[in-house]
């Protein structure tokens, strides 16, 4: 008897801690960061004190009866068949509660589906993202801007959850819980969601939201928010999805407008910016200095006529040195850049990546997008899902590999990798397995092998 009510002890004791090691998630529903999530909440609240009345009710009278009317007291017990007024009114009050429920719930519903302002006019939405999800990542893209990423689980995450991986889960920041890119969005901005999915149902859950929403394929759910206050918020997949449902976080950083600005920016101009001057400018310079040139030697050479010989003379070979040393300088100019572009078009004509760039950033995306099934050490979990050590795709034609990888496999877990990741992407991870776990190809996959396919 003491062991059971030691264990019970201990029991109870890992509950409360457990319960306070994760008191930030809370226990009630949280108000959330939108209008609409406050809405959620007090309706919430209201049901929540609804029910508390009624329970109170109900269990006071029955443990009244008990004690009031037990046998030890001798209570004689009435005899009745029914009674018409009490069944009118236990019938009377729960329609009138459910009243009470479905008129706020019903308006809720309304404002998440058909949004309207507070002069009833309805809401004009700012911009829109496309969530689509897949096992086991999702995508958003930004339509207005015409970009889109993925956002996984981070790769520390990934591999400390692995078995016999050997990393202590506790020194892991945010364990399961970060992505590697989250979902970027302004506050006091109307922002639509267009959700649905490219294989199974998922389902859309951030609780500070206030909803959640089903991705489904051939299917586009909508859903609808305006955040007010910045910060990160977290959320998961809410529907079974697979092995790893439970490893598909939602991470959303809300940035305030300029902030978001600034990093709208910083995701449309990432190519622009590390491209040098483009070659009008450069030309309209070397016009614009051609001409002032040209207009020296025009007011050098009038000048020179109208003077003595001599001092003619003199300013002409003068003018003369200059425009020669122009001319040097201007064709030292063009020189270094026919170089500069010679060297450009080499590095476009082989890639730009080397091996061992292509297999640093081949390994960031097998820790990101493939272990999930192919496992750490690429031994998979076969039949579902292949081992890449003894498989003769890793090993064989690398054409093969690279369709494989970029079409998917029909009829089963392999997706199209083309559709979901940069080519860039493509092309290291397939360099990667096609050179680790055993394999020593060479191969060196290079984006435009991936953009070839793919068109």
């Amino acid at each position: 008897m003491m062991k059971k009510q030691t264990k019970s002890g201990l029991l109870a004791g890992g509950l409360l801690m457990s319960g306070m090691a994760s008191a930030e998630y809370g226990l009630n529903l949280p108000k959330g960061v939108s209008d609409y999530s406050g809405q959620v909440y007090d309706m919430h609240m209201m049901v929540l004190w609804i029910c508390v009345v009624i329970g109170i009710g109900v269990f006071g009278a029955m443990f009244y009866t008990i004690f009031a009317h037990r046998k030890s007291k001798g209570v004689e017990p009435a005899q009745f068949s029914h009674s018409t007024t009490v069944e009118i009114i236990w019938t009377a009050i729960p329609v009138l509660i459910l009243i009470a429920i479905a008129l706020p719930a019903t308006k809720g519903m309304m404002q998440m589906d058909s949004p309207r302002d507070a002069q009833g006019e309805p809401v004009t939405m700012d911009m829109t993202v496309k969530i689509t999800g897949y096992q086991w990542k999702w995508r958003y893209d930004y339509l207005d801007e015409g970009f889109g990423f993925l956002s996984t689980l981070t790769a520390d995450s990934n591999i400390a959850r692995q078995k016999g991986s050997g990393v202590d889960v506790n020194t892991v920041d945010n364990y399961l819980l970060d992505v590697d890119n989250p979902l970027v969005i302004p506050t006091n901005t109307n922002i639509r969601f267009l959700l649905t999915s490219d294989d199974v149902i998922h389902s859309w859950w951030v609780p500070e939201f206030g909803w959640k929403r089903d991705a489904i394929p051939g299917f586009i759910n909508e859903a609808w928010t305006n955040i007010k206050e910045p910060g990160t918020y977290r959320g998961q997949c809410a529907e079974l999805c697979g092995k790893d449902h439970g490893y598909m976080p939602i991470v959303v950083e809300v940035l305030s407008q300029s902030d978001y600005a600034q990093w709208l920016a910083q995701q449309n101009g990432d190519a622009v910016a590390e491209q040098p001057a483009t070659q009008n400018e450069s030309s309209g310079t070397e016009l614009t200095e051609s001409a002032q040139s040209d207009e020296s030697d025009t007011d050098m050479a009038d000048v020179g006529e109208t003077l003595p010989t001599e001092v003619g003379e003199s300013l002409t070979e003068t003018t003369s040195d200059e425009t020669d040393e122009q001319m040097s300088d201007q064709q030292a100019q063009e020189s270094q850049a026919q170089e500069v572009t010679a060297g450009n078009e080499n590095e476009q004509s082989d890639g730009g990546w080397s091996m061992d760039k292509l297999m640093a950033r081949g390994e960031e995306v097998y820790n990101t997008q493939c272990l999930a099934c192919h496992k750490i050490d690429g031994s998979g979990m076969p039949p579902a899902f292949p081992s890449l050590v003894d498989s003769e795709v890793v090993s064989g034609d690398v054409a093969k590999n690279i369709d494989v990888v970029t079409h998917g496999v029909s009829g089963t877990a392999m997706a199209p990798f083309g559709r979901m990741l940069p080519a860039e992407d493509v092309a290291a991870v397939i360099t990667y397995i096609r050179n680790s776990f055993g394999h020593e190809t060479g191969d060196r996959v290079q984006p435009a092998d991936i953009e070839a396919v793919l068109q």
